[in-house]
């Protein structure tokens, strides 16, 4: 953020135009600061935050979708020799993780995959029931999204009668959006790291940002592009170059003052 103000404030008032700096809260949990500008402003061009490198830009980050998926069945003698509903929950599994290898075979590129995650799993029962408990996380790509993936889970956990599976959604689930990149905006980002001596570069991330949660909304050019590298965030040895957040800021003023002439 302090390099967009900088940039900012480097290029100065332009007749006709604002530059609005949003320090949006909460983007590594539910994206609450996004979800309220989404419905504030409708810009001409949105430049997002974050750490990709001075010498590059991202075009796209995956969506995301959290559920618990829970298997019932009625109790049973352990020595009955009946599958329980730990086993079933199993089963489960995999019957989701073979659905995504199926999907992922014929794409090479890890953006357009889907990456699952079994984040945990308990069981429990009573003097009626057994239950088990799996939470499920994915990456989703642009093609897939949300409601494309409860719909599959839905009709990939079709189970015997003897079992019930029930899917519920955690949390807010978030579409995959991948920016247009023959925009003004974009080329404007390439005269900038061109000119302070860098070879532009694309990337499409993993991850999910307030990118996700504004670009549907505002429809206008996007890119997402910040100093520092993102392999670093959240860990002892976060850090920032002051020589990238120098050549940063000379991008950004540069995009900026091209957008704006």
């Amino acid at each position: 953020m302090a390099s967009f103000v900088d940039a900012v404030a480097k290029v100065g008032a332009k007749d006709g135009w604002q530059f609005i700096v949003i320090g949006a809260v909460e983007e590594e949990r539910n994206s609450e600061g996004a979800r309220f500008v989404a419905t504030q402003y409708k810009p001409d061009f949105a430049i997002i935050g974050e750490p990709n490198q001075w010498d590059r830009m991202a075009l796209g980050y995956k969506g995301s979708a959290w559920a618990n998926v829970t298997v019932k069945r009625g109790q049973a003698h352990t020595a009955s020799g009946e599958e329980t509903a730990a086993e079933a929950a199993v089963d489960v599994w995999l019957k989701i993780k073979a659905y995504v290898d199926s999907f992922n075979a014929d794409k090479p590129k890890v953006f357009d995959k889907l990456l699952l995650t079994l984040r945990g799993m308990d069981s429990d029962s009573n003097d009626f029931e057994q239950w088990a408990r799996l939470k499920v996380g994915v990456r989703l790509p642009v093609e897939v999204s949300p409601e494309d993936w409860y719909q599959i889970l839905n009709e990939t956990l079709r189970v015997s009668e003897t079992l019930r599976v029930l899917i519920e959604p955690v949390g807010f689930a978030i579409p995959a959006w991948g920016c247009e990149k023959n925009t003004q905006l974009v080329r404007s980002f390439l005269s900038g790291i061109r000119s302070q001596g860098g070879e532009p570069r694309f990337v499409y991330k993993t991850g999910t940002a307030d990118l996700n949660i504004v670009a549907p909304v505002w429809k206008c050019p996007a890119v997402v592009y910040g100093p520092g590298d993102s392999a670093l965030d959240h860990t002892p040895n976060e850090h920032i170059s002051l020589e990238d957040y120098s050549r940063a800021v000379q991008v950004l003023s540069s995009a900026l003052s091209r957008l704006t002439e």
